[in-house]
């Protein structure tokens, strides 16, 4: 058989990655695929690097479009990212008939119920495995490997940047942008980290897998969403005392009243795994009824990680390539027509234990105020950490673990708490998850 014509639409990290698998494991992935797989033709805004990556016999052009639009090309392979160029990009490819293959998270979890409709309805696939935890097939695992299970939830460490930052400032006492200037020199994050330490990127990765693991439409505008800017040396240093670790965790619940969906900071206990999860590792744990809970854990980017999803799923396309498109594993795990309804809880009506942080006046009294407050909107504590101001210091600090209680009555709370005349500034509180 002649062998499939790949697209490479970018040749940067990603896109050099996978130039150098495709060519390197050759004969291996012919030999995967039944047919042999090539790069026909690629774009990018500098074309210099092909002759590097070994794409000397590659057609080259500076227009993504020409490729999109070449007829003998079989499958594209999106790995420029943005939203809107992407998108357009990805509809003509689909317009046109050819079979699309992606990296990109946010593409997928903003447009994803748009491009697997137009998808479905040409009869070609869409395949996006590299588009969460880069080089772990968490996406398979869930589509495919855990088919038989109703899944229960999902947490997962799902940025390697974020991960970094917390690994750096628990193992040596460094402060939150002392760590972030290093991740930057490294390489690690942009000069714009917002995406990675503001939790949109981990949301994005979060609302795909959440809508695989239940069978509900791709709605990231319902993802809660919280950052780590606000972490502290002081807070990491406690949770450790108290014997747990920080960890930014996305997580996904099934629950009686709908789908919990919430990117944020969390204390996990430190005998679980993925707790000892660190650096720009990543992991997932999920939890099905059947199994039981499954870790997933490796490189969550890096150029050859998440280039070895991209060609897995190359040659999962060029394998079903002559398959009746109905036979094919659905895009979200479910059925086209199968996806349900079920509503994406408000981060108000969450349930989960609490960990605070507060300053106050070193007096009798304060803590009993605090506690009054506290159990009136029927929290209780579950562990109480109070250390000796220093000499001259009129001032407290005071640590308390909650039993779980739902989120609203835990902002009502923390509004009373911040209002007393004995407690100075804002009370810090990080969301707990057993995960057990």
């Amino acid at each position: 058989m002649e062998p499939v014509k790949v697209g490479l639409l970018g040749l940067g990290t990603v896109g050099g990655g996978t130039a150098t698998v495709l060519t390197r494991n050759a004969q291996e992935i012919a030999r995967r695929a039944g047919r042999g797989i090539v790069i026909d033709y690629a774009a990018a805004l500098d074309t210099s690097r092909a002759a590097e990556l070994g794409l000397t016999n590659v057609r080259l052009t500076n227009n993504v479009m020409d490729v999109v639009q070449d007829p003998s090309i079989d499958i594209i392979v999106e790995l420029i990212g943005g939203y809107t160029v992407a998108r357009d990009m990805v509809m003509r490819a689909i317009a046109n008939g050819k079979h699309v293959v992606t990296a990109n998270k946010a593409l997928i979890a903003l447009h994803g119920n748009e491009i697997f409709a137009a998808a479905q309805e040409k009869g070609v696939m869409i395949a996006f495995e590299a588009a969460v935890a880069g080089g772990i097939p968490v996406i398979k695992a869930l589509r495919e490997g855990l088919a038989a299970n109703r899944i229960e939830w999902l947490s997962g460490i799902i940025n390697g940047t974020s991960n970094f930052i917390l690994t750096e400032m628990r193992d040596h006492a460094r402060s939150f942008d002392d760590v972030l200037a290093e991740a930057q020199r490294r390489g690690y994050a942009e000069a714009d980290p917002t995406f990675d330490v503001g939790g949109i990127d981990a949301a994005h990765k979060l609302t795909i897998l959440s809508s695989i693991a239940f069978g509900i439409p791709l709605q990231f505008n319902k993802t809660y969403i919280e950052g780590i800017t606000r972490i502290t040396a002081e807070d990491v240093a406690y949770a450790a005392k108290l014997g747990y670790r920080i960890k930014h965790l996305g997580v996904a619940r099934r629950t009686d009243k709908g789908i919990e969906q919430r990117v944020h900071p969390t204390l996990i206990p430190e005998r679980r795994l993925i707790a000892n999860v660190d650096g720009v590792m990543n992991a997932v744990l999920v939890k099905g009824d059947a199994v039981g809970p499954t870790l997933f854990y490796g490189a969550g980017a890096g150029s050859e990680p998440t280039a070895s999803a991209v060609v897995a799923d190359i040659i999962d396309v060029v394998r079903t390539m002559t398959t009746d498109p109905t036979y094919r594993v659905p895009h979200l795990a479910f059925q086209a027509g199968q996806l349900v309804d079920t509503p994406i809880m408000s981060i108000d009506e969450v349930e989960t234990s609490f960990y605070l942080r507060m300053r106050a006046e070193d007096r009798p009294g304060v803590l009993a105020e605090v506690t009054k407050i506290l159990g009136d909107r029927e929290i209780s504590i579950e562990a109480f950490l109070q250390q000796e101001p220093k000499a001259n210091e009129s001032q407290v600090t005071i640590i308390m673990l909650t039993h779980r209680v739902r989120e609203g009555n835990m902002n009502e709370a923390i509004q009373a708490i911040e209002k007393l005349d004995s407690i100075r500034g804002e009370v810090t509180r990080i969301r707990m998850e057993a995960l057990g």
